[in-house]
């Protein structure tokens, strides 16, 4: 007898993804930069937001891309080249490249990223979907349902 998992019980219908997605998740990043993501209330005609914010000091906003690709949210950072004229006794500050992803459940809206005093903020919000109760109409084949049909 083979064991399912949570995410292969056979109430859990269309879910196919979302196990390779977690996986993919767990296999991101390296640390680096560091984040925190926090839950904002509800306010300004807005429903519960999250933000994430990343620590990304000596990066400039156009060595920044922020993008969404797939229900994935990836942001981007390049640093400009090494300048020759420059010699470090100690270099403390990362200025690495960095690539740091986040999956976004459906539905998510990316509402804006701003760069201040060296963290980059991305505001983001999931709009309450409408609710509905929708009826399925049953067709029946049976031989004896046509005939109390006819009566």
């Amino acid at each position: 007898m083979s064991r399912l998992t949570s995410l292969q019980s056979p109430f859990l219908l269309g879910f196919d993804g979302l196990e390779r997605a977690l996986e993919r998740v767990a296999r991101s990043g390296d640390g680096y930069p560091p984040y925190n993501i926090e839950r904002l209330p509800a306010g300004d005609g807005l429903p519960d937001r999250l933000r994430i914010t990343l620590a990304v000091a000596g990066f400039r906003p156009e060595q920044i891309e922020v993008s969404i690709s797939d229900n994935e949210l990836v942001i981007r950072g390049r640093p400009p080249a090494e300048r020759p004229d420059r010699d470090f006794l100690h270099r403390g500050i990362a200025a690495r490249q960095f690539a740091r992803a986040f999956l976004l459940a459906d539905g998510m809206e990316v509402l804006g990223a701003e760069l201040a005093t060296g963290l980059l903020v991305v505001d983001l919000v999931r709009p309450e979907p409408k609710r509905s109760v929708r009826r399925i109409a049953i067709a029946s084949r049976d031989e004896t349902c046509r005939i109390a049909e006819k009566e």
